[in-house]
């Protein structure tokens, strides 16, 4: 399994996180969501290094060219509600990616602790296509996980998985590598923080991400 840390990189992408997560900037809801989404189409353009190609013959008005193709065939899958700005950044590049969403939520107990709960999958046929499983927090990586298992049990399982967030937490890191399939899944995150507090939230962070693309939920 490989992990890739895009922020390791002296590039743009340095931009968008720093204004993600900034305090000052994060009550622009609109700004917000076009940095996620900006974040995502830099991440599909890393990522796609890592796909199959082969040659396919283009007429030109002038002639014929020869053009390396994408032969995977891509499913984008993402977590509502946070996901959706960063699932359109994937989306802008592979846009002719079928699509799936899940439904998920923490559902707390008295004493501060809480299970994920899956409410809702739309998803098509996952056999043997490359998945983008994109989550823009990574924190302790159980609802990520549970998300694949819920695609899987109800599109089959892909031929490769690529797991891709914005922000996650080591802890979180260390979950997905050990809980998905080792020899068919890659890790991709811009930044990744060290640590996590007792009720799972990812410290510098960002913040609810949710709340901040779409406003606070009650």
């Amino acid at each position: 399994m490989e992990l890739h840390i895009l922020s390791q990189q002296n590039t743009v992408l340095n931009k968008f996180i720093a204004q993600i997560r900034d305090k000052s900037v994060q009550s622009d809801s609109m700004r917000f969501r076009r940095n996620m989404e900006r974040i995502g189409e830099i991440t599909a353009y890393e990522l796609s290094k890592e796909f199959a190609y082969s040659p396919r013959t283009v007429e030109t008005p002038l002639g014929e060219a020869v053009v390396q193709c994408i032969d995977d065939r891509i499913v984008i899958a993402t977590i509502l509600r946070a996901g959706l700005p960063f699932h359109q950044g994937f989306l802008n590049y592979f846009d002719d990616a079928q699509n799936a969403f899940v439904s998920a939520y923490r559902k707390s107990t008295k004493d501060g602790k809480f299970t994920v709960k899956v409410e809702y999958i739309s998803c098509g046929d996952l056999e043997g296509k490359t998945l983008l499983l994109v989550d823009p927090m990574l924190a302790t990586g159980s609802s990520l996980v549970l998300a694949y298992n819920a695609l899987c049990e109800r599109g089959g399982t892909p031929a490769h998985t690529h797991v891709a967030a914005v922000i996650a937490s080591e802890q979180g890191v260390d979950y997905v590598m050990k809980n998905m399939p080792r020899q068919s899944t890659s890790v991709w995150v811009a930044a990744v923080d060290e640590e996590l507090t007792s009720r799972s939230y990812i410290v510098p962070g960002i913040g609810d991400a949710g709340d901040l693309a779409y406003g606070e939920k009650i």
